[in-house]
């Protein structure tokens, strides 16, 4: 629908253009600000008010967001394939934007002071696939994030699309797409103040240019550099998911989750500066044992080498095995289904099955879920620490909503300052180990100050509330997955009589077929959200290497599992065409 056919309210034009002139003349008069400062504002402010003009001036029978067709057709994009991209080209592409990726991760932001970057998103850097203080920071926050919001007002029903309907889907993933640019500066912007500064030398070379403003251009720089990276990370998405195999976003999951794996099983260096003692052993969990099996003696052993090696971070034994534990869960799991027999209605002898995956919903649930709960912990954190937000109203530095220690109390407290030492954060972060919950209950005065002065029924509360939250969450989001990827009974039902199947003993009829799939896919949705939810929660309890924590593990093992799938898949298509109709959707 080109521009000139959207129907259109021109009368929103009004009061969408004096609002943000009158906020900007307040600003001016009141505010003061230097003329740069001021054209910045600008810009932010006429960007968002044409999204909400192009929005709701929309006078169409169909969904408001078909008002953004405009912007979302002109919004830079990754073509899609004509016709079958060949399994080579796809792994070449593959490779490629995986290689890229591990070369942005290496690319540090210019301008910022590495020795005072803050990383508000330190409990979820695996599963967010980001890098501390690189192009990477943000990671897939951004793309997570918009996916989040999008899902949960389909599922309310507060957008009305048919996501089955070609147009339809169009507009949501267009849709989409704005919420991921709009999340990127809402991530970005609050990175800068006082959690990715700029360094001396830059404000002041900017300040000689441009005397006044050398903190908000340096400032301008790095945000600059984190929305690049990140509408960067959002094109290697689309490149892998059209012209490669499998999803990009799990793609870079994976690889990062098997960097820390890897660097917490064989790194030989220390975790702290200095050499190598009994309190700064090496940081992964063979060389650590190692080394404490040919220094101590076998009663340094019996009076707490035992415990270092087995239990004490970094990466203890039991972490290893409960690792390993995930890996062959996940790979349990994922080959556990329930597999529906077809026959085909005209070629008689043609018979098929389909396949319902006890993890049905995939991974998705889990990784939606984690990403709320890294927002949850940044907006918690920028209450607490920002020199703005401390002072919003009722929210604003309350320690009921979540408080974090100092500098100096981290130091103190053996943690690192985003991590949350009470209120509605500290009950929803992540429980890292047995270190973390299980030796402060078995004996509270020698290790109670791993609880961060908590008493222990608090941390049994704490792991209660986040083994609950990572099973309902993911629960929450299977369902929301399994309407917006059209994996319901009706599209499954539709996908299989279009294909010519049939159920035998049934008609051949979409109707017939959605009431048989109603018996099995919403269980198995629930089941499945349960499922990953509670693998991802029960390995943070025990602790994973590399701190990759159980979400990242799960995910990998998942993720790795699917991309062997599809590699065979895309082989078998390649093999016989006409299997694309009904594996690939192919002509």
């Amino acid at each position: 629908m080109a521009e000139e056919e959207t129907p259109r309210d021109r009368r929103w034009a009004v009061p969408l253009t004096l609002i943000p002139a009158g906020i900007l003349a307040l600003f001016w008069f009141w505010g003061r600000p230097t003329l740069i400062a001021f054209g910045l504002l600008v810009a932010a402010m006429a960007a968002i008010f044409t999204i909400f003009y192009l929005g709701l001036s929309y006078n169409g029978s169909r969904s408001m967001l078909y008002g953004l067709k405009p912007l979302t057709t002109r919004m830079p994009a990754v073509t899609q394939p004509k016709g079958h991209v060949h399994f080579r080209t796809k792994l070449f592409w593959t490779l490629g934007i995986l290689l890229l990726y591990f070369l942005l991760t290496n690319i540090y932001l210019f301008g910022v002071d590495q020795l005072t970057v803050i990383d508000l998103f330190h409990s979820y850097r695996a599963i967010l696939a980001g890098a501390q203080g690189t192009l990477m920071h943000l990671g897939i926050g951004p793309i997570v994030t918009g996916s989040i919001i999008m899902q949960l007002f389909t599922g309310a029903k507060i957008i009305n699309l048919d996501l089955t309907d070609d147009e339809d889907k169009g507009v949501y993933q267009g849709t989409q797409k704005v919420i991921v640019v709009a999340m990127i500066f809402i991530e970005a912007i609050p990175q800068v103040y006082g959690y990715l500064s700029p360094s001396g030398s830059l404000v002041s070379s900017l300040g000689t240019i441009s005397p006044g403003n050398g903190l908000l251009l340096a400032n301008v720089i790095i945000i600059a550099q984190l929305v690049f990276g990140s509408y960067l990370v959002f094109l290697m998405d689309e490149v892998v998911s059209k012209w490669g195999i499998g999803s990009g976003i799990s793609l870079f999951i994976a690889a990062g989750v098997s960097q820390q794996i890897v660097q917490g099983t064989l790194n030989w260096v220390p975790g702290n500066p200095g050499p190598v003692t009994a309190q700064n052993p090496p940081s992964g969990a063979i060389p650590k044992t190692l080394w404490f099996f040919s220094h101590y003696t076998a009663s340094q052993m019996a009076g707490g080498g035992w415990e270092q090696v087995l239990l004490r971070q970094p990466n203890p034994l039991v972490a290893l095995v409960g690792t390993a534990a995930i890996f062959f869960l996940v790979a349990w799991t994922e080959s556990t289904r329930i597999e529906l027999p077809l026959s085909h209605a005209e070629a008689r002898g043609a018979r098929g099955r389909y396949p319902l995956r006890l993890i049905y919903a995939s991974n998705i649930p889990v990784i939606l879920m984690s990403a709320l709960l890294a927002n949850v912990s940044m907006v918690t954190i920028l209450l607490w620490t920002n020199p703005t937000l401390i002072h919003f109203p009722v929210l604003g530095h309350q320690w009921w909503i979540g408080a974090y220690p100092t500098a100096t109390q981290a130091t103190l407290l053996g943690v690192s300052q985003t991590t949350p030492i009470s209120g509605g954060a500290y009950y929803l972060s992540t429980v890292n180990g047995l270190e973390a919950w299980l030796l402060p209950i078995l004996n509270y005065q020698e290790y109670g100050g791993f609880l961060v002065g908590h008493a222990w029924w608090q941390g049994l509360l704490h792991v209660a509330v986040y083994f609950g939250a990572m099973v309902g969450g993911s629960i929450l989001f299977a369902k929301f997955w399994i309407q917006t990827t059209n994996m319901g009974p009706e599209a499954v039902a539709r996908q299989i009589e279009a294909s010519g199947m049939q159920i035998p003993g049934f008609r051949r009829e979409p109707r017939v077929l959605r009431r048989v799939l109603e018996r099995y896919i919403p269980v198995i949705t629930v089941i499945s959200g349960a499922a990953v939810g509670a693998l991802a929660a029960g390995a943070d309890l025990i602790g994973t290497l590399g701190n990759a924590s159980g979400t990242g593990v799960l995910l990998m093992v998942g993720i790795i599992i699917n991309l062997y799938q599809a590699m065979g898949r895309e082989q078998q298509m390649e093999m016989n065409p006409l299997l694309r109709r009904f594996l690939g959707g192919e002509s």
